[in-house]
């Protein structure tokens, strides 16, 4: 856009009332005169009008950020926060922070998912709901990282991967598993027993029970695993999926800890390859060199009949080999 480009209905901000930092960014922004009067619009009061309808269309998602609308471009995000830096009167302490932290795009890309990930966490403790304006709780979490596999899937993939985001959804599955674990896994028993991650213990047909959940308040696909171990405490081991593009998603665990990998339907079964590990730090994910420590995960369902499927996961060592793995066979208990 040239610098001299004007237009006769100025620029449009839209952005989420019910977030204290969208708010305040609405109110104390000023734009320069040539780009006209200035337009706010709260996502949540003005969901009627046209602009909130070509944002939708557009596939811009209002629950990841604002968007700046100027003589029919669309800025969003950490492009919206450019606009207001680039782009902003040059008085006011807000302008003056915008212009001070969003003049480069480097810059913006790196801080922006901070930014967000206060905002999502303020919006949560608040116990506000997503705007969901792509209406992503029509359809479940899975669909979108399959793609056009999902339609291809047997029955019950898509059934135990059900759950929609932002909905009370839940799904149970029960089976048992054959657990075994060497090297590493035991010798770091400690660190995985804090870490509430995968149980280091070794035994055969464990019953394990799984509830799948959702969240009114994320897109998070919620897992929540209970080992019931012989002669021990039950061992719960607890996450959430999260996906971060495509078919790219990241399991979290308990501190950040997460574990990146691909959701792939190949030779008639899902795999889950691994993508390596990382640390979430407010929506950056900053690359942790464990695989040389713990090995390289991998995961394999493959469906049984309509009812059930198998699971077997494994976790390899450049040099130990196979050192954690734990396999058996699952049948859905309870719909979502």
């Amino acid at each position: 856009m040239s610098s001299n480009e004007t237009d006769s209905e100025g620029v449009w901000f839209v952005y989420d009332g019910n977030c204290p930092v969208c708010s305040y960014a609405a109110q104390a922004l000023r734009i320069r005169k040539r780009f006209g009067s200035l337009h706010l619009l709260n996502a949540r009061d003005g969901q009627a009008h046209p602009l909130l309808a070509e944002i939708s269309r557009q596939g811009l998602d209002l629950d990841a950020g604002m968007v700046i609308c100027h003589s029919g471009r669309f800025y969003h995000g950490d492009g919206a926060l450019q606009f207001m830096a680039r782009h902003g009167a040059p008085h006011g302490p807000f302008n003056w922070f915008n212009k001070s932290l969003f003049w480069s795009d480097s810059l913006a890309k790196l801080i922006y998912p901070w930014m967000r990930g206060t905002r999502n966490r303020l919006l949560r403790l608040r116990g506000v709901l997503p705007i969901d304006n792509l209406d992503r709780n029509g359809q479940p979490i899975f669909q979108a990282i399959f793609g056009a596999d999902w339609n291809k899937l047997p029955a019950v993939i898509p059934r135990h991967y059900a759950n929609r985001p932002y909905s009370t959804d839940r799904v149970c599955v029960a089976g048992t598993l054959d657990v075994m674990c060497h090297g590493p896994v035991r010798w770091f028993r400690p660190l995985f027993l804090l870490l509430g991650m995968i149980p280091p213990f070794n035994e055969a047909d464990v019953p394990v029970t799984v509830v799948f959940e959702s969240s009114r308040t994320s897109r998070d696909f919620h897992f929540n695993r209970t080992f019931h171990f012989a002669g021990r405490k039950h061992y719960r081991f607890r996450s959430r999926m999260r996906q971060l593009a495509g078919d790219e998603v990241v399991e979290l665990m308990r501190f950040g800890i997460g574990w990146k990998m691909r959701y792939l339907w190949k030779d008639d079964k899902v795999i889950l390859q691994h993508q390596g590990y990382v640390l979430n730090l407010f929506g950056h994910y900053i690359p942790l060199p464990l695989t040389a420590l713990f090995g390289a995960g991998h995961a394999e369902e493959t469906a049984v009949d309509d009812d059930t499927f198998d699971m077997w996961v494994e976790i390899r060592h450049p040099w130990w080999g196979r050192i954690y793995g734990y396999s058996g066979r699952f049948r859905i208990s309870e719909d979502a």
